[in-house]
């Protein structure tokens, strides 16, 4: 039974950092691809980034490249979110999400429709 579960939200300062973790089950992440998204009330989610079975380097949406870094530890069976320079405008509820065995790559992966499990999110506020 493939379940995700994030952790390592809560309340940062801006310019702050926060380390996102995403435990998996039911399935490998060296095997699969794995997303981070994120979404604010009334609004749509979205795609922060995306790591798959072809490398570590990571996919990303363009406003959150070079602040947020995407990583996995297979040992562990866990994927991380890093998020530096934080800024108020980073503050909504954030989850991890895979769809095994259908998606092993990133290509197209800001699709939200694609994705079959998600967790249950972790809020990250962003304020002084």
């Amino acid at each position: 039974q493939v379940q995700l579960v994030e952790s390592g939200g809560g309340l940062v300062q801006p310019g702050g950092s926060l380390r996102l973790s995403c435990a998996a089950s039911g399935f490998t992440v060296d095997s699969y691809a794995v997303s981070w998204f994120r979404q604010v009330p009334g609004k749509e989610r979205e795609g922060v980034a995306c790591i798959d079975r072809r490398d570590d380097s990571g996919h990303y949406v363009d406003s959150m490249k070079g602040r947020f870094t995407i990583s996995r530890d297979n040992a562990k069976n866990m994927v991380y979110l890093q998020m530096n320079s934080l800024n108020p405008e980073d503050t909504a509820v954030y989850y991890c999400a895979a769809d095994p065995p259908f998606r092993s790559v990133c290509t197209g992966w800001e699709t939200t429709s694609l994705y079959e499990y998600w967790g249950q999110g972790t809020q990250v506020t962003v304020s002084s």
